[in-house]
């Protein structure tokens, strides 16, 4: 059985990705830009390594009361291994909590140029459809998409899709009653679909910057020896 692959290749004892000796990038090149070089064999400019910085770090963390959190944390607790812990807090993420990227990637990309997007919305929300990449359970306003489309406009890379986005999310704030922001998922697809990243990987990117913090979060609880968790018999409601 043959596995064909054009990303790396162990030869001689020395490793190569995309026919780049692996001591040279570990001695040169920073974990941004190798994550760059994996999927656009190509190296980024310091404004596209800004870029995928800032889209990392904005998801690095946001809380012990994400699922995400909350899962890696009590299994923890159970006394697994840390990759278990991990696992469990991936595991967590879907379509409502760091998984919608795939989806709002989807939305942008099926949206025809010169399209009307206040028609597009209201029929949206005539049909009681849930928009991937709009909305937030604590945010009114999510911050981080700001930031990450600044770069995006100082790396090249804010395009059709980021305006989709915020075309979209004005037109949200105009027909809705409550706040429906664009949510750093749905900057986070438009921004990636600029860049060339095909919605059924976008998902990943989320996985690359979320780790660390629930590492972080295991970590903490590991630290604080809460013992096993436990929702108390007063905090549950029996019907």
């Amino acid at each position: 059985m043959q596995w064909k692959t054009s990303l790396t290749k162990i030869e001689n004892e020395k490793t190569f990705i995309h026919g780049q000796p692996l001591e040279d990038l570990v001695k040169e090149k920073t974990f941004v830009e190798v994550v760059w070089f994996l999927f656009k064999a190509s190296w980024p400019t310091p404004a596209e390594s800004k870029l995928l910085n800032t889209m990392f770090g904005s998801v690095i963390d946001h809380g012990v009361g994400t699922a995400s959190a909350m899962t890696a944390r009590t299994t923890a607790s159970t006394g697994v291994s840390v990759q278990t812990a991990v696992a469990a807090g991936i595991l967590a993420l879907g379509n409502k909590h760091g998984g919608a990227i795939e989806g709002a990637a989807n939305l942008f990309k099926g949206i025809p140029d010169g399209a009307d997007i206040a028609a597009f919305v209201k029929d949206t929300k005539t049909s009681k459809k849930r928009l991937p990449g709009f909305g937030h359970r604590v945010l009114a306003h999510d911050t981080r998409v700001n930031i990450l489309f600044v770069v995006a406009k100082e790396a090249g890379h804010y395009g059709k899709y980021c305006i989709f986005a915020e075309k979209i999310a004005e037109e949200l704030a105009k027909q809705s009653s409550k706040p429906i922001p664009l949510n750093i998922d749905g900057a986070m697809a438009a921004v990636l679909l600029e860049i060339g990243i095909e919605p059924e990987i976008a998902n990943g990117f989320f996985l690359i910057g979320r780790v660390p913090g629930l590492i972080a979060q295991i970590a903490e609880e590991l630290k604080q020896n809460n013992g096993l968790r436990r929702l108390e018999e007063s905090e549950i409601v029996y019907e």
